[in-house]
């Protein structure tokens, strides 16, 4: 898996800029605002389909301009591949893949992997469950393509499920025959989903715990937990049990849609009792992890670092520095504000490089 070139059309603060890249590490710095964060998000973007700092897509045209293009040439499985993403303000996003137009955008997930390591990741410390379900959700994905059919089918299904609550609820009318149909297919789908789930939570952890080990040198202890409504019971009757509450509120309250992580150290939330760098290394220790385990599945994945070094003390930054010059890490791309900072890194990893001034 290699990106070997780049070019960005209206994109973000780009007019139109093109990269040929090291087969190992790609470092772009530069100060605040010049787009080194939008040249690692154009890499994302072929990747998923998608941003990973901004999730209305029109948002990423640049300023001014009708349209944005993303182009990216790869050597997968010593294949060239082309992948362009592009979008025209007021019509639908387009993904091609040597020239050829997906029919769905789920078809393209999974096939060039990638983990991004950012501080916006902290967002799965402090924000919401929906957060941490994505995370994931687009891990398993990228290896699994029945889990997401299962995960985009549920989603509609969940959907139109509570439009009937709310239709029942302005109607001041009920029919359960018509909920049954709903709770029989969310109850089908949601339990594949949740036994996904909860394997890849069992084959995660002790990469995590061994990945955190690393950096923190082995000073602390941490775990996750894995929330389900249906670690309780199964979710047929879970809905049954709970559709006088459905009714009132107008949706859904059981189901794998309210599935969480719980992320401890020494048994108590690193949210609330974890120190800014524990919290940075606990979330890179997940972005490693999910390497590691997308990594097994015989594809590594390419790598970004977006302002990584930021709030780490040296000791950590040494410790990073290590785990990247392993054999196992294919191709690096690092953004960061300090040019000697970063020639500093790079210069005592064991690997070819280039770097880009923004």
């Amino acid at each position: 898996m290699l990106l070997k070139a780049l070019t960005l059309i209206n994109y973000k603060n780009f007019e139109n800029k093109s990269f040929d890249f090291d087969s190992k590490v790609n470092c772009f710095v530069g100060l605040n605002g010049v787009g080194k964060s939008n040249v690692l998000d154009s890499i994302y973007h072929l990747s998923y389909g998608k941003s990973y700092f901004n999730p209305i897509p029109s948002q990423n045209i640049r300023h001014g301009e009708e349209y944005f293009m993303i182009n990216g040439m790869y050597s997968i499985n010593d294949s060239d591949e082309n992948i362009v993403i592009s979008l025209k303000k007021g019509v639908k996003k387009i993904i091609k893949r040597n020239n050829k137009l997906y029919k769905k955008f789920s078809d393209h997930i999974g096939l060039i992997p990638l983990v991004i390591i950012s501080p916006t990741d902290r967002n799965l410390i402090i924000e919401g469950s929906e957060t941490r379900r994505k995370f994931i959700d687009s891990i398993i994905s990228q290896v699994d393509k029945d889990y997401l059919n299962s995960i985009i089918t549920y989603s509609k299904i969940l959907s139109q499920r509570n439009s009937m609550l709310k239709y029942f609820a302005k109607n001041n009318s009920y029919e359960s025959n018509t909920i049954d149909v709903y709770d029989i297919q969310l109850s089908d789908l949601s339990k594949k989903i949740y036994e996904s789930r909860k394997k890849f939570m069992d084959d995660f952890i002790p990469i995590f715990k061994n990945r955190y080990k690393s950096i923190s040198n082995d000073k602390e202890e941490v775990n996750i937990k894995y929330k389900s409504d249906l670690n309780d019971g199964n979710h047929l009757e879970l809905l049954k049990k709970s559709i006088e509450k459905d009714l009132i509120l107008q949706y859904t309250t059981k189901g794998t849609h309210k599935d969480d992580l719980v992320f401890l150290k020494n048994k108590f939330s690193i949210k609330k009792f974890g120190s800014q760098g524990q919290q940075k290394s606990f979330l890179i220790s997940l972005k490693l992890a999910q390497f590691d385990f997308l990594e097994k599945q015989d594809n590594s994945p390419i790598l970004l670092l977006d302002d990584i070094f930021d709030k780490l003390d040296d000791n950590r930054v040494k410790q990073i520095v290590n785990l990247v010059n392993e054999d196992k890490f294919k191709q690096i791309f690092i953004s960061d504000t300090n040019k000697k900072r970063t020639e500093n890194t790079i210069k005592s990893v064991n690997k070819s490089y280039k770097i880009f001034e923004l």
